[in-house]
């Protein structure tokens, strides 16, 4: 992906410690859209995604920390069982980039 180029991508977390959990939870709402307290989505360029990834670095604990970032293509499909954060058929927009989320 070129680094001009936006991308959608999935970031989640598991933190062992509840203040390092509290820090990373309000660095990543900074970003992106969270999706469930623990998952959050981003519309977001590369430098700017590997800016975001050093933060996380130095804010957890790598020995009790577990941080995971996938990237998502246009054409990823998801299927959600039980109670939803937004309304079924909800279009969100950012950067230029839409996604529709079921």
């Amino acid at each position: 992906m070129a680094d001009q180029q936006a991308g959608l991508y999935m970031i989640a977390y598991d933190i062992a410690n509840p203040k390092r959990l509290v820090r990373i939870h309000r660095y990543l709402k900074k970003q992106g859209l969270p999706l469930q307290y623990s998952v959050f989505t981003l519309v977001i360029k590369r430098k700017a995604l590997l800016r975001l990834l050093q933060g996380l670095d130095k804010l957890m604990n790598k020995r009790e920390d577990d941080i995971r970032c996938y990237r998502l293509f246009s054409q990823t499909s998801a299927e959600t069982l039980g109670r939803q954060m937004f309304p079924k058929d909800v279009m969100l927009f950012s950067h230029g980039m839409s996604q529709l989320l079921y």
